[in-house]
């Protein structure tokens, strides 16, 4: 079992963007979100621009998940989905990342929302982008340097988007993964809520038939910092060992959390579903499980 990330260029140390901060080609993007109120349902997406108003990483800009990377046209009862390349082109451009930007992606909640900064710029053909080690949570334990207000906007530029089919899953694929033995369907989500004993609940309760259970909440340890790579390796054997990956959760969010750790494991295919769980568990003729 290795104790090396093959692709630890997913992941970058607060240290390192200490010293990058005032690099031209380099943009920090924070993609915090909040859904309220708790569980069990329903929940309200809020977005986490006020949370960034009131501290961020120096020069960071902020960009609204929900409504500026999501499609406006999504199905009711379904958030995060995709944008159209052209709606996520623009949105880049007018945040002053092109092509050749580095994109270092946090958040001031959970890590996921970050992983799913980084799951989209590669969804769009931007694999020079990165999830910062421990959030704003661990650049604040440090001490670091903390700006409040709107954030100074960047210069706009031209981002030329490139869909990558391939990472990602819809329903029909997740149905062709049941008892196929070559696929691994790995639910994010939290324990409860696979069993289908409590937390939020998107519809039926349970899981998808088939999936198994490893959830995103786990991949980081009480400090926010994603767990050394021989833990990752032992928890992610099973969907290692299988040629092809779909993950999923409530909405497409915490999937992309396991979904940047078997990619950094080195898993050559792992696609997420978008709709995930918010799309499943509503429609009776899709099957699951307690």
């Amino acid at each position: 079992m290795s104790n090396r990330l093959k692709h630890p260029e997913f992941i970058v140390e607060t240290a390192w963007l200490a010293d990058h901060l005032t690099d031209p080609d380099v943009v920090v993007l924070d993609g915090t979100t909040h859904l309220m109120p708790p569980p069990p349902t329903p929940y309200n997406v809020v977005s986490g621009r006020a949370d960034f108003e009131r501290g961020h990483i120096p020069g960071a800009q902020f960009v609204d998940i929900d409504n500026e990377l999501s499609d406006p046209d999504q199905a009711p009862g379904l958030h995060f989905m995709l944008p159209s390349a052209e709606r996520f082109a623009a949105a880049m451009g007018r945040l002053g990342i092109s092509n050749d930007t580095m994109v270092v992606c946090y958040a001031t909640a959970n890590h996921w929302w970050a992983t799913r900064l980084w799951w989209t710029l590669r969804v769009f053909g931007h694999d020079r982008a990165a999830v910062l080690n421990g959030g704003f949570q661990r650049w604040q334990a440090e001490g670091r340097p903390v700006e409040t207000g709107a954030g100074k906007p960047r210069a706009a530029t031209t981002f030329r988007a490139r869909f990558r089919p391939e990472l990602v899953a819809d329903k029909h694929d997740v149905l062709a993964a049941i008892g196929a033995g070559d696929v691994c369907t790995l639910n994010a989500l939290r324990p409860e809520q696979h069993a289908g004993t409590g937390g939020t609940v998107y519809g039926r309760l349970g899981h998808i038939k088939g999936s198994i259970n490893v959830p995103a909440v786990n991949v980081v340890d009480a400090d926010n910092l994603f767990k050394p790579a021989a833990e990752l390796h032992r928890m992610f054997e099973g969907p290692l060992a299988k040629p092809r990956v779909i993950t999923y959760c409530g909405g497409g969010i915490a999937a992309t959390s396991t979904t940047l750790v078997l990619t950094m494991l080195g898993h050559p295919d792992v696609r997420v579903y978008d709709a995930s769980m918010s799309e499943w568990a509503v429609d009776a003729s899709l099957p699951m499980e307690m």
